[in-house]
């Protein structure tokens, strides 16, 4: 049976609502109004750069909100684990991979932002892909990321080959390029996304059809009584059109296990001609590297045929809780119009090429979208369909193409199979029973359950300290039964994990490229969710205006740190949004970043070094006090 089931998520509530006693609830003290009189609201942002970008904009909008921001986890699933613990969902909830399938055991915790004025604001064809069969709309589509076919423009011209309009044209652009040597497409086939976007990118026309817009429909509004399997018209071609893309782009043994950086390392040596990614890393590509990169659309037989495979930065929804306040719903709902504005959504986009879903908003395309601007103006924007089961299927089916041990009919077969009778693989082993609960709530010691994870880590690395950067924890740890996915759903991110010698010294100049606002007016923590979170280490911070700290004491197991000593130093986290011109414009020192590189862990992200931590453990670790913060001048 599918995760979904509505009577077992009813049943988790009531029994984690007596389980999970005493447990620290991320939304606990944010009520309606805080002490100062301000109204409170929480957010939960499924990306870091969200919170970067969109969340300093907002308290300066609105100086008399009391904003809690958290960076969440970028599924449906984690917003249903939180209410089968018993937990509420903050007044305002963010996510990217969304299928209104998924979000049908969220409804009645939702409100119908039907009849708002923001929802107004969207063009009809985009807003109808969310309504539910009561007329009801719940979710909001950010503006939209645009995914197909990135081309390096300087090589088409190098060799004279003319770029593709059409899908023979691109087939044919494929064998010049090999011709002479060089890759004609590649892409990252490892992650579950690619496998989703090029089989639905390659069959857009069969899905748009009427047909595939019927099955769509009726998937999108399958119940658990009814489930919805394959239709035997569109999917069929599908997986047809799917086998052949894949002998046309020449697809190597081995080639399914391709990661980003994998790809990407030909195509900026010029060694690969076409990868599929998206219209925003196309921008970054020319802007950074000099690389003329433009962007082509998933083609069809003819010009015509054409489309751009899109999907919203993210899906935004109000807790339904919001509304038995009427001073806070209508702050929620001017919340909501503020980013879904021009401005508003400029900052959610960051400054990357994106598409609006919105009447008014115009954002300017960037160069690189300028070569699909024929589909544009036709309105060949097709949403990508992105359940939570889609995309472990596409994956699972998709590499089995690859390997050759499916065709396209026993890939239609299975896939059809699976959809219709889907277990999440990572849901079902308790791995731990946790016996203390631990609240993500930032008080003016951190957070309680950022400081778990980062003592829980340190401990099997058995490193001296531990300093964990961009945001740690997305949730409160809870008493209660663990799954991996519910272990992985308490780290925020799968960040690159260092670890190596450094002196005292070295180390109190990372706590200051982490803390301190710098001479030119950059600052590494918009809010408190922001600051590091350390294990091994406690930090004293004066909190001299809002949002603007200053260092102050430094200790090592309660004793002053030594400069001169030596300590092995682990490092979790991304430095690219502390250190991008666009959010806080905070480079790591050169000397730091230098000997950080050589201590890098390979092949280990902190989500592989948080499981492997608490297979040791099996128990989140008891958090210390790692920061005290001050008030001050």
């Amino acid at each position: 049976m599918k995760t979904k089931r509505l009577l077992c998520l009813l049943l988790a509530v009531v029994m984690a609502a007596t389980m999970l006693a005493g447990c620290g609830s991320q939304n606990e003290g944010a009520g309606n109004k805080g002490d100062d009189g301000k109204i409170s609201i929480s957010m939960y942002m499924w990306d870091r750069s969200m919170l970067k970008e969109l969340s300093p904009w907002l308290e300066e909008k609105f100086p008399e909100i009391e904003f809690t921001f958290v960076q969440s986890f970028n599924t449906i699933e984690y917003y249903k684990d939180l209410l089968a613990r018993g937990e509420e969902i903050p007044d305002i909830i963010t996510c990217r991979r969304f299928s209104l399938n998924d979000a049908a055991p969220l409804a009645d915790h939702l409100m119908d932002l039907s009849q708002t004025e923001v929802a107004g604001t969207f063009y009809s064809s985009y807003l109808e892909v969310n309504r539910e069969t009561s007329g009801a709309i719940r979710w909001l589509p950010m503006c939209a990321e645009v995914d197909c076919t990135m081309a390096n423009k300087d090589l088409f011209d190098q060799y004279g080959i003319p770029l593709p309009t059409n899908y023979e044209e691109f087939v044919a652009a494929i064998d010049a390029f090999e011709a002479v040597g060089i890759k004609g497409y590649q892409t990252d086939w490892g992650y579950d996304y690619t496998c989703l976007e090029t089989m639905q990118g390659c069959a857009i026309p069969e899905l748009m059809s009427l047909e595939g817009t019927q099955w769509r429909m009726e998937y999108e509004s399958e119940t658990e009584e009814e489930q919805v399997g394959l239709d035997n018209v569109v999917w069929p071609k599908v997986f047809e059109k799917y086998e052949q893309f894949l002998k046309d782009v020449r697809f190597q043994p081995g080639d399914e296990e391709l990661q980003f950086s994998k790809t990407m390392e030909p195509y900026f040596a010029g060694q690969t001609a076409m990868v599929r990614n998206t219209a925003a890393l196309a921008d970054d590509i020319t802007k950074e590297r000099g690389i003329n990169s433009v962007i082509l659309p998933y083609f069809g037989e003819t010009s015509e045929d054409n489309w751009l495979l899109t999907y919203p930065m993210c899906q935004l929804a109000v807790s339904s809780t919001v509304e038995q306040d009427e001073a806070k719903r209508k702050a929620v709902l001017e919340v909501l119009s503020a980013i879904f504005s021009e401005e508003g959504q400029k900052h959610v986009a960051a400054g990357t090429s994106v598409l609006s879903y919105n009447k008014e908003v115009k954002i300017t395309p960037t160069p690189p979208l300028a070569y699909v601007q024929d589909c544009i103006d036709r309105n060949h924007l097709y949403m990508r369909l992105a359940s939570t089961e889609v995309f472990s299927i596409s994956q699972d089916v998709g590499h089995k193409m690859m390997t050759g041990e499916y065709d396209a009919k026993s890939a239609y077969e299975a896939f059809d199979a699976q959809i219709t009778n889907y277990v999440n693989p990572e849901a079902e082993e308790i791995l731990f029973t946790q016996e203390t609960a631990y609240s993500n709530d930032f008080t003016e010691h951190g957070s309680a359950a950022a400081s778990s994870l980062m003592n829980t880590i340190r401990d099997s690395m058995e490193a001296d300290i531990a300093i964990g950067y961009s945001p740690v924890a997305s949730t409160s740890i809870y008493a209660g039964d663990y799954t991996l996915q519910q272990a992985k759903w308490v780290l925020t991110a799968r960040n690159a994990v260092y670890q190596g010698e450094y002196t005292g010294e070295e180390v109190r100049r990372f706590m200051d490229w982490l803390v301190n606002m710098k001479e030119d007016g950059s600052n590494p923590i918009h809010h408190r969710n922001l600051m590091p979170v350390t294990s091994g280490l406690e930090y004293t911070v004066t909190e001299y205006e809002r949002g603007r700290f200053r260092l102050e004491e430094i200790t090592v197991d309660g004793k002053p740190l030594d400069d001169s000593a030596v300590y092995t130093l682990l490092l979790v986290g991304a430095d690219t949004f502390l250190e991008h011109e666009t959010f806080c414009n905070c480079p790591m020192p050169d000397d730091l970043k230098a000997k950080r590189e050589d201590y890098l862990v390979d092949d280990f992200s902190s989500q592989e070094c948080m499981q492997e931590a608490l297979e040791k453990t099996r128990q989140f670790l008891e958090p210390t006090e790692y920061v005290t913060i001050l008030p001050g001048e």
